[in-house]
């Protein structure tokens, strides 16, 4: 578990005091040990060097807003933001790897001392609110309740030697979904509703983003310098997120998809088929169409035209499903469905309003009944999860009428519960490669 530097002392000094041996290390001696593992303790270049970036490599914890001028806010500027030099803070989560990526390097079989260049990095990149982190009774500066974290992951590492056309894998992180391999990158007191301030704090990341990508870091690895090339995906957002990041409207929007064009309508109409269309070069270039208005439409005709862009995209992002919305979305499906079993709506298709409300409150008594689950008003995590059980699925099969539809129900559940590892396996292709 996670400890602060206090809760870690009280607990040293509890343990040192009630059993007379010192377990745990003093926090001087585990500061020193950390200094290593930090960032900006590893020498390293860039070929060619980053633009608008310093070439020192000794950097550490540095102020958010640093290069900007202090009439960002009315909270005080020094206390709004910290963050680490992103190429540093990739350094040392490389340097973490060194072990991993040698010993990768030597079980491939190639000579380690030939493989100095073609090294690829992936680097998956997550950014999220975490909700309210106010001191319940502390006195400290005044800062939003609200915090930001904006952290990467090394997904895998891999080598394209100069004669091979193949790329081989050497490093691949075997847990991505823990939070132990998830560095923070940035801490910010910020809303994420807050475009502005939210930008503003990750401008100078994605610039120094944007300059790593056209250059080649040199590092050195089991004793020699090696050419590393990275590779962003910006797939840990939420659908908030993603909509602030590209520039979409947020999520009561018509525009309901962050990944296609598909208005509410048209998705209501047609449920299956749709594909990815949306890209951050396409935003862009909407974007600019909404800020020109080149061919003189009214605010409605221009809207459609930009499919619900309306604000200049910022980061690039990779919109995916994360496991929690992916069990939400299911959990609030099969609610319906429990519903319209319970009042058999496929013998009467037009139920009036009264009936599906019985319904509902019929479904909501038996599962409070049986199973202590209380009726939400938002479909959350914990719910979707009781609710998708196969113990859920008998209780309400007990209100079912018909045999048969029971046992399509149960069916149904099996199938779900089945595939369910695929997204919430930690390591899917290990765990559950027959359902992938």
């Amino acid at each position: 578990t996670f400890l602060s530097c206090s809760q870690y002392h009280k607990m040293y000094r509890t343990v040192k005091a009630t059993s007379g041996r010192q377990i745990f290390q003093p926090l001087h001696t585990l500061r020193a040990a950390e200094k290593e593992l930090l960032p900006g303790f590893h020498q390293f270049e860039w070929q060619p060097a980053l633009k608008n970036v310093s070439e020192s490599y000794n950097v550490g914890i540095i102020n958010g807003l640093s290069g900007w001028t202090s009439s960002l806010d009315d909270s005080p500027a020094d206390t709004i933001t910290r963050r680490f030099r992103y190429d540093v803070a990739l350094v040392a989560a490389l340097k973490d790897l060194e072990e991993d990526i040698m010993e990768g390097l030597r079980d491939t079989g190639m000579e380690d001392s030939a493989c100095t260049l073609g090294f690829r990095v992936m680097i998956k990149e997550c950014c999220d609110g975490m909700g309210d982190v106010s001191e319940k009774h502390g006195g400290g500066p005044a800062v939003p309740e609200k915090a930001v974290r904006f952290s990467f992951t090394v997904m895998s590492v891999s080598i394209q030697a100069e004669d091979e056309q193949e790329e081989v894998t050497i490093f691949t992180e075997p847990k991505p979904n823990s939070e132990l391999s998830c560095k923070p990158l940035c801490l910010m007191f910020v809303d994420e509703s807050d475009h502005e301030t939210l930008t503003a704090v990750l401008g100078p990341i994605v610039a120094e983003r944007n300059a790593m990508k056209e250059s080649r870091l040199i590092l050195s690895m089991g004793g020699m310098p090696r050419s590393f090339r990275f590779h962003f995906r910006g797939t840990g957002y939420d659908e908030k997120m993603v909509r602030e990041m590209e520039g979409l409207e947020a999520s009561g929007s018509t525009y309901i998809c962050t990944l296609c064009d598909s208005s509410r309508a048209e998705a209501a109409q047609n449920m299956v088929l749709h594909s990815i269309t949306r890209s951050h070069d396409e935003n862009l270039e909407r974007y600019e169409i909404w800020r020109t208005n080149p061919f003189s439409e009214s605010v409605d005709e221009l809207r459609d035209r930009v499919k619900g862009v309306s604000a200049k995209p910022f980061l690039e992002t990779q919109p995916t499903l994360d496991a929690l919305h992916c069990d939400i979305g299911n959990a609030t499906e099969f609610y319906k469905i429990f519903q319209d079993e319970i009042g058999e709506v496929y013998k009467n298709p037009n139920p009036s309003r009264e009936e599906r409300r019985s319904w509902r409150a019929a479904l909501d008594k038996q599962l409070r009944k049986k199973m202590k689950l209380k009726p939400v008003m938002r479909m959350n995590g914990n719910y979707a999860r009781r609710l998708m059980t196969m113990e859920a699925t008998e209780v309400v099969c007990e209100l079912v009428p018909s045999e048969e539809r029971r046992e399509v129900l149960r069916e149904l559940m099996r199938l779900y519960l089945q595939m369910k590892p695929v997204w919430r396996a930690t390591c899917p292709a290990k765990e559950c490669p027959d359902q992938l």
